[in-house]
């Protein structure tokens, strides 16, 4: 009984380690084409926002400035 206990909480423990926010192309592309139509978007302005959302960037406004330094 201990074994299947272990045996089930190990599973339990990988499954929670898997990315849950691992997206297909098909789905990221029908989500890209939903922002465009929710933003009216037609021909090369469409083309580029679907462009620019299928990327594989972590965040489309770039990376993040560095602070000001204190004087």
């Amino acid at each position: 009984m201990l074994r299947v206990a272990m045996v089930v909480s190990l599973l339990a423990a990988a499954a929670a380690t898997t990315p849950s926010f691992a997206v297909s192309n098909k789905a990221k592309q029908e989500t890209c084409k939903v922002g465009a139509d929710a933003q009216n978007l037609q021909g090369q302005d469409r083309a580029e926002f679907i462009k620019n959302c299928m990327a594989n960037r972590d965040d489309p406004r770039g990376p993040a400035s560095a602070p000001a330094a204190p004087k």
